[in-house]
């Protein structure tokens, strides 16, 4: 459900206040055992080549109902620009190549139709941009659609980054192995 080409077009041109962005998601080392791997890289629309985000996502069972998506970060992640369409730049990701983002797991409880939703323990997701001390994430993930919330928020959980409007809503283009 998770891999695929997603986009919030609709939403942008109905909301200003939400830039047209477009949200890859591949499968990353589909022989791995321990859960699934993915590989994600998101940019606004008008500069595809320049991705906001780039960022590995490992998401595995932990009980019937619930599933955990933990965050890692590209060491290089300049080099791998594009990997979504480059089995090439794909290849070359290791463990090596992460770095793990403490405290930035997010918990997804499935609902009914194999809808998944859930976010981070609040406050435990360190991040430093826009003077911000903490991040935090909400999800919701159905068949074809991302509903995805990022914010960033400092010391005195005051918003300092994220939109402050809403989750964006990215409608699932197309799937990518």
């Amino acid at each position: 459900m998770l891999a695929g080409e997603f986009s919030n077009e609709a939403q942008a041109k109905e909301d200003r206040n939400f830039q047209h962005a477009i949200l890859r998601i591949c499968p990353l080392w589909k022989d791995e055992i321990n859960g699934h791997w993915f590989y994600a890289e998101q940019s606004d629309a008008a500069s595809e080549s320049s991705p906001t985000l780039q960022m590995i996502y490992h998401i595995y069972q932990l009980n019937d109902t619930t599933v955990e998506c933990k965050s890692y970060d590209l060491k290089n992640a300049a080099q791998y620009t594009g990997a979504w369409n480059d089995a090439g730049k794909l290849g070359q990701l290791t463990l090596d190549s992460l770095r793990e983002r403490s405290g930035c797991s997010v918990m997804l409880y499935k609902r009914k139709n194999n809808v998944y939703s859930g976010n981070m323990m609040w406050g435990t997701c360190a991040a430093t941009q826009n003077g911000a001390a903490y991040a935090s994430t909400e999800m919701v993930i159905y068949k074809k659609k991302l509903v995805r919330w990022d914010r960033q928020w400092n010391d005195k959980d005051k918003q300092v980054g994220g939109n402050v409007k809403g989750a964006y809503h990215f409608i699932k283009k197309k799937k990518l192995k």
